[in-house]
């Protein structure tokens, strides 16, 4: 049977996603920007202290919260804690609640502070520093949103590896940043990286240049942003972290064999810096070359099995495509553990094709139904919903259909 056309139907969509995932997940270290100096008031009479103007409080961010789970289901460790990393540097710590919840409270007043009031017991107002703090007397009250575009979260303790967590692409509600589940593994060795040591190796100017890329690259100046890292590795080859910027550049100008190069040469130059490996995965994946992407999703799993769910993903389709459908299955079912924030909800269709292949149509319609939960606005809900009903009435024959091509571009 050929339910397979609902999965691959999804795959353009993983394509495109994966080097622009990664990239916010793992952004390169760069300088956060700098806040323009304020000017002080100086009236003639007073202002009273409620008439003084403040910035806006969505534009600040005053507490981060989440939740700490383990993959086994295993309780939390007593010493676990959370610590926001910021351009390679750890700015805040606190503990974790035996839950395993936390909140981290915003402001420079707090930053390298170790603050214990995620399991302190105190009252939320107390914990949250409402009872003790008038805002307005208090300037460093939170930090504006630009300032956590560098930075991620992590869980740390002895004994477990956690998945890190970029903090570009939250939105804050009322002030707060909630970033879901983090997930921590017990015994887990990460040996791949995400900013290859040869960035701090390279030699002065090709460090500058690497610079500027990022800036114009951030500005929206691609053909800036191409030349300042061809700069950059034309004075220091080695240079990892530019060979992989330049190939992203290349890549969204359409110069596919160029970018292709550039991701070659990033990882040739580093095999332990993984962003260039996933970016290569994207286009042999689009090229439905799956002996290629499983060697390179294997690459970066042995690398960090924990901090690329879209690679698992990648995996269990290339091993799929191979026939090897218990490794497909298991591989796909480890990356929905992972994928806590349901970014791949393709994984579920591909779950009820497995499950399918073995003649399990219950479980292929408990996949499919999930897969509705998580994406009900998808393209193909009403394809999903079709194949649901015949499965559940098998007289009915299953849907025939070629599985459209992985550079299928869906709306």
């Amino acid at each position: 049977m050929h339910f397979r056309l609902l999965v691959f139907a999804e795959l353009a969509l993983a394509s495109g996603l994966l080097v622009p995932t990664a990239l916010a997940q793992k952004p390169a270290p760069a300088p956060p920007p700098s806040n323009p100096p304020s000017k002080q008031p100086n009236p003639v009479n007073p202002v009273p202290l409620g008439s003084q103007p403040v910035q806006p409080m969505e534009e600040r961010v005053l507490f981060l919260m989440g939740q700490i789970v383990t993959d086994d289901g295993s309780p939390i460790p007593h010493d676990m804690i959370v610590e926001r990393v910021c351009n390679g540097k750890v700015n805040q710590q606190v503990h974790v609640s035996a839950r395993g919840d936390f909140s981290m409270q915003m402001g420079s007043m707090f930053d390298s502070f170790m603050d214990a009031s995620a399991g302190s017991g105190r009252d939320r107002n107390s914990q949250f520093g409402l009872n003790d703090r008038n805002p307005q007397n208090n300037t460093q009250m939170g930090i504006p949103r630009r300032e956590l575009f560098s930075c991620e979260l992590r869980a740390s303790v002895s004994g477990f590896r956690s998945v890190t967590v970029s903090l570009f692409e939250f939105q804050p509600t009322s002030g707060s940043i909630n970033v879901g589940s983090i997930l921590v593994q017990r015994g887990a060795k990460a040996e791949g990286v995400t900013v290859s040591a040869t960035l701090y190796a390279a030699p002065k100017d090709a460090r500058k240049a690497y610079e500027k890329g990022l800036e114009a690259e951030k500005n929206g100046k691609f053909e800036d942003a191409r030349k300042y890292f061809e700069k950059a590795v034309e004075t220091y080859p080695q240079h990892a972290n530019a060979w992989f910027h330049l190939g992203t550049i290349l890549q969204k100008d359409n110069q596919k064999d160029a970018a292709l190069a550039a991701f070659t040469k990033a990882t040739a130059a580093d095999s332990r810096f993984l962003p260039p490996y996933l970016a290569l995965t994207s286009m042999a994946g689009a090229a439905e070359n799956w002996t290629d992407v499983l060697s390179l999703t294997n690459h970066i799993l042995e690398g960090d099995p924990l901090n690329y769910p879209s690679a698992h993903f990648y995996n269990a389709v290339a091993n799929y495509k191979l026939k090897k459908f218990d490794d497909a299955e298991k591989t796909a079912l480890r990356a929905v553990r992972l994928d806590l924030q349901n970014r791949l909800p393709q994984l579920h269709l591909l779950l009820a094709e497995i499950s399918a292949q073995k003649n399990d149509y219950a479980n292929a319609v408990s996949e499919m139904r999930t897969y509705l939960k998580v994406a009900p606005n998808a393209k193909n809900a009403d394809q999903v919903k079709e194949q649901i009903a015949r499965f559940e009435n098998l007289k009915a024959p299953p849907l025939s259909a070629a599985p459209p091509s992985a550079t299928e571009k869906p709306n």
